[in-house]
């Protein structure tokens, strides 16, 4: 473990430490374009410079290993002056487009031009015109003359996503980032370029118009599109969720995430959700619709009462409903809705996983604990001969990943009654008729629990805002179909839970810096 001095604090690091890295674990802040820890190193931004004692040259941060006793500094004048030029070299072409850009607010460019610039630019030269909207492939637009060519992009499709799609091309202050001939930028982890991106020269298509980054809040939560768990920081503000980014987690995802993960938002907001509860065709509140169903489930208990769910909730509340079937409905009917059979077990040896639940661990955990070996045979069994007079669903929040949801429905929907739960809108649920009942619930960022990913990881959730205030939580819902009472708190949609009680909000400030209708970039 190697002790080296930075900035006058002595550091230790483990054997094979660069630089960079020191003064990251250290908290020392340093300018970098090119280097990026999930990446290998480039050294071609000449940002990263140190002053080494005993060396007369500045040198760059990411590609000198520490070694014992070095002596560091990055706050002299030498390395200021360095840093300055350099940034000035890296903004000569650069275009002005900062009011239109979608990188403002969160641009690297901006972030290091007031920290370590602050310069008189000096340059008299024309700027260098390049291609700007230029399609790469279906989600991520480029514009080559804000790229200032510090090739994450490249290194990730060739280190990281292994598909190659991306170059360097031309030479000196002509080179640009593009795809190589007769390819586009089309792979399951495309957009993780526009994440390393450090200015906005690759936007994402969906992202793309929609919103100023500073009029957006944001929570942390875990994605729910598949059994891996990675970490994901959810943006949103009052009209509504827009983006989802990866966290960092060494253990899971590392830096990264797949481009369908990213398409979560999209079944949670408003205009996919259930909004109101249906009792044989007549809409009431969620909770009442519960409520309504306890006196069915009182008259049905026992062997003919079945409960299907999906791996799709939290450990929290598959304890509360099987709990409450095997105690007080005295059933142990309860069966595991396995979506994706033949892909179940797949693995594309980055991140996405064919099991596209966020918690089959934790229900089979759940179901052992109770006992429970039902299997999907003896219910399709009990529909047919009549046996099963009432079923009840906890059905899925991302029903793109349940190819064979109709073909579900339709065999469901052969009992007597049907209670069916669910976060999202579905044509041909609402189409229903008779002994139905339809409960709108909550969605993964509107509420606390627990997701245990495929490698047995217990990882906590939190809640980030509240989307629909009236919906309930698969425990709410066991509790009213229980026959009890219970007193729902009423959230106004879309408020950060983070937010510090001295928090002053200025709703006058926001008017329409969104728009709904865009061009096809």
């Amino acid at each position: 473990m190697p002790k080296c001095t930075i900035n006058g604090k002595e550091v230790e690091v483990k054997e094979g430490t660069s630089i960079i890295e020191a003064m990251q674990e250290s908290g020392d802040r340093i300018a970098h374009y090119c280097w990026h820890p999930g990446l290998s190193v480039a050294g071609v931004c000449r940002l990263c410079m140190v002053e080494i004692e005993g060396n007369p040259r500045v040198q760059i941060a990411c590609n000198t290993m520490v070694t014992e006793g070095m002596k560091i500094n990055n706050t002299s004048e030498k390395v200021k002056d360095a840093v300055k030029w350099g940034l000035d070299f890296h903004l000569i072409n650069h275009p002005l487009d900062c009011p239109i850009c979608d990188q403002a607010g969160e641009c690297g460019l901006q972030d290091q031009y007031m920290e370590y610039g602050k310069y008189d630019p000096e340059m008299a030269e024309a700027k260098v015109k390049k291609h700007k909207v230029v399609d790469l492939g279906p989600t991520v637009v480029l514009d080559s003359e804000r790229c200032i060519l510090c090739s994450r992009c490249v290194r990730f499709t060739e280190e990281v996503s292994k598909t190659n799609e991306l170059g360097l091309f031309n030479r000196g202050d002509r080179t640009e980032i593009g795809t190589h001939d007769g390819m586009a930028l089309d792979n399951k982890y495309s957009l993780n370029t526009v994440d390393i991106c450090p200015v906005g020269a690759l936007t994402s298509k969906d992202f793309r118009f929609r919103q100023r980054v500073w009029y957006l809040k944001d929570g942390n939560s875990v994605c729910n599109g598949c059994s891996t768990g990675c970490n994901i920081k959810v943006y949103y503000n009052k009209e509504g969720l827009f983006r989802i980014k990866p966290v960092y987690n060494e253990q899971v995802n590392g830096h990264w995430m797949c481009d369908s993960g990213r398409n979560a938002y999209k079944f949670v907001n408003r205009e996919a959700r259930l909004l109101k509860g249906v009792v044989r065709g007549t809409e009431m509140a969620p909770g009442a619709a519960a409520k309504s169903a306890s006196e069915v489930l009182k008259n049905t208990s026992g062997d003919a009462l079945a409960l299907v769910l999906t791996a799709q909730y939290t450990v929290e509340e598959y304890e509360a409903i099987i709990k409450t079937f095997v105690e007080e409905f005295k059933t142990k009917k309860v069966f595991f809705w396995i979506n994706n059979k033949e892909t179940f077990d797949s693995f594309d040896g980055l991140l996405s996983r064919g099991d596209k639940n966020p918690n089959t661990k934790g229900l089979l955990k759940v179901m052992e604990k109770y006992g429970i070996t039902a299997t999907w045979t003896d219910l399709s069994a009990g529909l047919a001969n009549g046996s099963i007079k009432t079923v009840v669903v906890a059905g899925p929040e991302n029903q793109v990943v349940f190819p064979e949801y109709n073909d579900r429905l339709k065999e469901l929907s052969k009992a007597q009654n049907l209670i069916w739960m669910q976060s999202g809108k579905n044509d041909a649920l609402s189409a229903l008729t008779g002994n139905v009942w339809i409960i709108p619930m909550k969605t993964f960022v509107e509420k606390d629990g627990t997701f245990i990913n495929y490698s047995g990881l217990e990882q906590k959730i939190k809640k980030v805002t509240t989307v629909v205030s009236e919906a309930l939580t698969l425990t709410e819902a066991a509790l009213l179909l229980s026959g009890k009472n219970l007193v729902m708190p009423m959230t106004a949609p879309f408020m950060p839970t983070n937010q510090r009680p001295d928090q002053v909000e200025l709703e006058a400030r926001k008017k329409n810096e969104f728009v709904f209708k865009r061009g096809s970039l």
